[in-house]
């Protein structure tokens, strides 16, 4: 018997073509010969337990187009362990002797299928079909339908390949008057310079990216070429991607756009799949400029709203433009979002909520670091390394979504690590960023910050900080000053109120204030949280900018190349690699990242010996820097292991680990690939092998956030007048603790993420705030008439600095620009 059809294969793994001529055999033979009869034989076998009820199960397959009974019993066979040679044994007491030549191996097979390939031009092909029988076998091959000139061996050799052998490629094989045809292979040839081709002459068998995009600048109505190209086998599968985002229809060497518009303008790159290995292609800029000098003849009527500068030249006028669609340097974004509190009340939006956000402004062309769950020092070093992106022109925004409140105009953003109760020197403070930034000669600032502005009664300090007066501020806040923000819960992930409403809009061309102004009309018609939430916006901004302003780099190439480079290195992910062990097995081990701090790994049998019965990769033995739980790690669906955003862009029929927190790696991330196998041999002695694995330090990793902080952290420019170490912290008594009231008269348990409203989607609503730091205040202090218990509101204002408290840098008179400055940051009507 050949190898195709080995005694102890299982039925159901048997080759299609020959499971589906026993199927047919058995469908027509006749009741005493059929799959009926064989039925009742398998079912006095007790080994394979096929009762009569599955045998009726069976015949309701003649009910279905195509349907077969036969093909039925077969694979519940083989799933419950009948092998080839039982089937074998039970086709001779049928008597079936058709059935029987169906398992028998045929007069002439192929063993060897040729391989599609692509490989460099001057190097040479190699296709191979190798096919066994009982006489001697002859062989030709074609290209598409052309016979190939002397081609009568089963190897066929082109050295040196030119591209214009590229094609198709099939094989005949016969042995008298039985023949077969081999499986198509496609064959790629890559044309290269020999400049290429000394660095490339190494590349026999491998698989490797050898030619690279190149970034362009182009003009709108110009046409953008992008190519790549891969060699190795089989023939590499090619997907486009601009800002990380699949380009639809973009699956061959080379991307052509013609006539490119401003949304074309980004980072693109290429993902290869040449077998299981994936490869990507370096991640190039494609700069579209926003408008090109046009030549005129004759005169011409300009509207008001056009803004032309004429020359003249020596063949005519020319009219160059003076954009009127303002332009950033840059786009860089920070989304941070805290939910697993070590002392408060866990989340569950912001993750939701950061990942779909970082999806929508990569497509806007920014630079995204998204981030959970961080520490104190963990946040203010991540906001370190944003700053060192920003530089003149750059439109920076910041996106946080946990826990918060505000005090006299500061608002704070609270870390997983704070104590319960916190105050202003263990969170960040916004306004000290903003600070920063400025001094950064930012085009745009953008803060939307997701999150509560209740005050904290805890936290008397009053921050002094200097900001200057520019009109480039834009601050959109979830819920009004002294209010709550809500988040959604349903039974699965969703969005909290805000970004359920933002990410509708956020793709709009229009001015950012608009934006969020549609964004609050949208908010102000949600019926769960109308009365209770409503988004805030404060504003400086002078001019239109929007979030989807091109980008035209004002600096030199050097200083763009090394602003991109630090915002690459928290994005390099380990590339695959496969695994060969002693006992002939291969895994293939993948990695994916689901945000900056957040890696994917999944392992996948490539290769199983045939003696091997049972065979399963898993990891283990991670980095002691990493809190990693041993039941959340290799689990056969992704949303086993908490992979619940990135689970279908992965692939299946794998082993997932989700490792998360990768700030706090201190060391290069290692750890073991464990084997386990059973032989038929011996099935009840499973046997293990084991690699160990360093892949650097992946994604955020590389920026070491776990560091102390630095000296001119945001820590700096916002002076507190006492620390933790040194300030006593006074914890709210039973008497500060309240309820929050329904309209329903319920009392929530603030232990509980209790329903606060019902409404027709199914959804809740839920507070989401810190309400004052104390770790039972989530719902506390909040109910429908913001009453706050025990809380006098006239003394709020006591001793308050009110707008003295965001001092202004000037050399006048203070007083005066203070009040210019903040009467600027104007509440927008809603």
């Amino acid at each position: 018997m050949s190898d195709s059809l080995d005694r102890y294969t299982k039925i159901n793994l048997l080759k299609e073509a020959v499971l589906k001529k026993l199927c047919e055999v058995l469908d027509k033979s006749s009741n005493n010969k059929g799959w009926r009869k064989l039925g009742e034989i398998v079912g006095n076998d007790k080994r394979y337990k096929v009762s009569s009820d599955d045998v009726e199960m069976c015949s309701l397959k003649v009910l279905q187009l195509e349907g077969s009974p036969s093909h039925m019993l077969l694979m519940l066979m083989g799933e419950r362990g009948c092998t080839v040679a039982h089937l074998n044994d039970y086709l001779q007491t049928l008597g079936n002797s058709e059935a029987l030549d169906c398992l028998k191996p045929p007069v002439l097979q192929i063993l060897i299928q040729p391989q599609s390939v692509a490989l460099l031009s001057g190097h040479n092909l190699r296709l191979s079909c190798h096919a066994v029988a009982k006489g001697p076998v002859e062989y030709q091959w074609f290209k598409a339908k052309e016979e190939v000139p002397n081609s009568s061996c089963p190897d066929l050799v082109i050295s040196p390949v030119h591209p214009q052998n590229a094609g198709f490629y099939i094989c005949r094989a016969n042995c008298g008057e039985a023949f077969e045809f081999s499986q198509w292979a496609q064959v790629d040839v890559l044309n290269f310079t020999s400049a290429h081709k000394q660095s490339l002459q190494s590349l026999e068998g491998s698989a490797k990216v050898v030619i690279q995009p190149q970034p362009q600048q182009l003009n709108i109505g110009e046409t953008l070429q992008l190519e790549c190209g891969a060699v190795g086998r089989p023939i590499p599968q090619y997907q486009w991607y601009r800002n990380r985002v699949r380009v639809s229809n973009a699956t061959k060497r080379k991307l052509v756009i013609s006539q490119v518009m401003q949304e074309h303008h980004g980072s693109y790159s290429c993902e290869i799949r040449i077998g299981t290995d994936r490869l990507w292609t370096a991640e190039v800029d494609v700069v579209i400029a926003p408008r090109i000098a046009v030549q005129i003849s004759g005169a011409m009527e300009c509207s008001e709203d056009d803004m032309y500068a004429i020359e003249e030249g020596p063949s005519g006028l020319f009219l160059n433009s003076v954009p009127e669609q303002l332009c950033a340097s840059d786009k860089v974004a920070l989304l941070i979002g805290n939910l697993s509190y070590q002392n408060h009340p866990q989340l569950k939006a912001p993750m939701v909520d950061v990942h779909d956000l970082t999806n929508l402004l990569r497509q806007l062309n920014f630079k995204v670091v998204s981030l959970l769950d961080l520490t104190e020092s963990e946040m203010r070093n991540a906001v370190d390394e944003f700053l060192l992106l920003l530089h003149k022109g750059v439109y920076g925004l910041l996106y946080y979504a946990g826990h918060g409140y505000e005090n006299y105009g500061n608002s704070f953003m609270v870390p997983v690590d704070a104590p319960n109760p916190y105050h202003s020197a263990n969170c960040l403070c916004v306004q000290s960023i903003l600070r920063l930034m400025q001094e950064k000669e930012t085009g745009l600032n953008v803060f939307l910050l997701d999150m509560c502005r209740k005050r904290n009664i805890h936290d008397d300090s009053t921050p002094n900080i200097v900001l200057r007066v520019t009109a480039n501020i834009v601050f959109g806040y979830a819920t009004c000053q002294d209010a709550e923000a809500f988040e959604l819960s349903s039974t699965g992930f969703t969005n909290g109120v805000f970004v359920k409403f933002l990410k509708k809009r956020l793709l709009d061309d229009e001015k950012i204030t608009v934006v969020l102004d549609r964004v609050a009309e949208d908010m102000g018609q949600f019926v769960a949280t109308k009365g209770k939430q409503a988004l805030e916006i404060r504003s400086s901004l002078s001019e239109r900018r929007a979030l989807t302003d091109p980008i035209l780099p004002n600096e030199s190439a050097d200083l763009v190349h090394d602003h991109s480079q630090q915002w690459a290195k928290a994005h390099e992910l380990p590339e695959s690699m496969c695994l060969d062990f002693d006992c002939g097995a291969r895994i293939k081990l993948g990695f994916a990242a689901e945000f900056s701090n957040v890696l994917v790994i999944y392992t996948h049998i490539v290769k199983k010996p045939e003696d091997m019965s049972f065979c399963q990769a898993h990891v283990t033995d991670f980095s002691q820097d990493l809190d990693v739980d041993p039941k959340e790690m290799n689990r056969e669906t992704p949303e086993e292991t908490g992979i619940y955003l990135l689970s279908s862009s992965l692939p299946q029929h794998c082993l997932y680990t989700r490792i998360s927190s990768l700030q706090k790696l201190k060391e290069e991330l290692h750890f073991t690939v464990c084997l386990q196998g059973t032989f038929i041999t011996m099935e009840d002695d499973p046997i293990h092998w084991t690699k160990s694995i360093k892949i650097g330090k992946p994604l955020i990793a590389r920026l070491d956030l776990h560091r102390t902080v630095r000296r001119n952290s945001c820590l700096q420019t916002c002076l507190m007048p006492h620390s933790p170490s040194v300030s006593p912290c006074h914890s709210p008594g039973p008497e500060h603790h309240g309820h929050l009231h329904c309209s329903s008269h319920q009392v929530l348990d603030h232990n509980r993420l209790s329903p606060l409203l019902q409404y027709d989607s199914y959804e809740h609503l839920q507070g989401a705030c810190a309400l004052g730091g104390g770790g039972e205040s989530y719902y506390e202090n909040m109910s429908l008439s913001c009453h706050e218990p025990g809380y006098d509101s006239s003394s709020r204002l006591s001793g308050s600095p009110g707008r003295a408290s965001i001092p202004i840098e000037a050399t006048e008179d203070i007083a005066e620009l203070q009040t210019v400055f903040i009467n600027s940051l104007q509440l927008q009507d809603q």
